[in-house]
């Protein structure tokens, strides 16, 4: 049995999705098995690769993380969402809340939230900013 935990990462900086990839997949037992540019890319990498996480930037070309989440949410409720996001909004958090998303990390505290909300949405929490 194969208990890798399999996440799916979109932003359209390719740059910052390679370095947030580096850094998921030096955490034991997880590892980052897709990449998307866009909102449509993740859908398909979401179909094709049947991951555990889908890690999503809400800005991005062609359909917003928003709408990524909510069609992973109604296609596929067993794929965890995590908004990675700079939108430093209450706002965004209920919009991302109400699309399905179990976690919110800012860009900005990214290096100190990802991982722990990483493993809190893993074990079937949920994990948003204290600031909010």
């Amino acid at each position: 049995m194969d208990n890798l935990y399999r996440i799916v990462l979109a932003d359209n900086h390719w740059l910052f999705r390679r370095v947030v990839k580096y850094f998921i997949d030096k955490m034991p037992g997880i590892k980052v098995v897709g990449e998307a540019g866009d909102g449509v890319e993740m859908l398909n990498l979401v179909n094709d690769m049947d991951p555990d996480m889908a890690i999503l930037d809400i800005t991005m070309p062609h359909l917003n993380g928003l709408e990524t989440a909510r069609a992973i949410e109604d296609k596929h409720p067993d794929v965890k969402v995590l908004m990675l996001t700079h939108h430093n909004d209450n706002a965004y958090l209920q919009r991302a809340i109400s699309a399905g998303a179990k976690g919110y990390v800012l860009k900005q505290n990214a290096d100190r939230d990802l991982f722990p909300a990483i493993s809190t949405i893993r074990q079937g929490r949920v994990w948003y900013p204290q600031s909010f």
